[in-house]
């Protein structure tokens, strides 16, 4: 069964740094991209960053050149390093995959509150 695992999030200040890490099982994780999205309270769920299964990334303009995915086909790890957080990255982040012939799996989020 395909899990996916988020940790990393938590309380930061303006300007800071955080990196999200996600850990998947149950699947043969180099076959397939994997995707961040977030949700802030009362919005739609966004997505945020993408990595192919060849490691090619794509990001939403809001976090470009702010945030880098990256994954470790070895470990079965995707990570999001996000840097000059501001306010408005305050979400509950979720680790995506869409198997195609099966189905989308998501994370349990973590969240992270970027407030001074």
């Amino acid at each position: 069964q395909v899990q996916l695992v988020e940790s990393g999030g938590g309380l930061v200040q303006p300007g800071g740094s955080l990196r999200l890490s996600c850990a998947a099982s149950g699947m043969v994780f180099r076959f397939y991209a994997i995707a961040w999205y977030r949700q802030a309270p009362g919005k739609q769920r966004e997505l945020v960053a993408r990595i192919s299964s060849g490691g090619m990334p794509n990001y939403a303009d809001s976090v470009k050149r702010r945030f880098t995915i990256s994954r470790d086909n070895a470990e079965n790890m995707v990570y999001l390093q996000m840097n000059s957080l501001k306010p408005d990255d305050t979400a509950v982040y979720y680790c995506y995959v869409n198997i195609p012939g099966q189905q989308e799996y998501w994370g349990q989020g973590t969240q992270v509150t970027v407030s001074s």
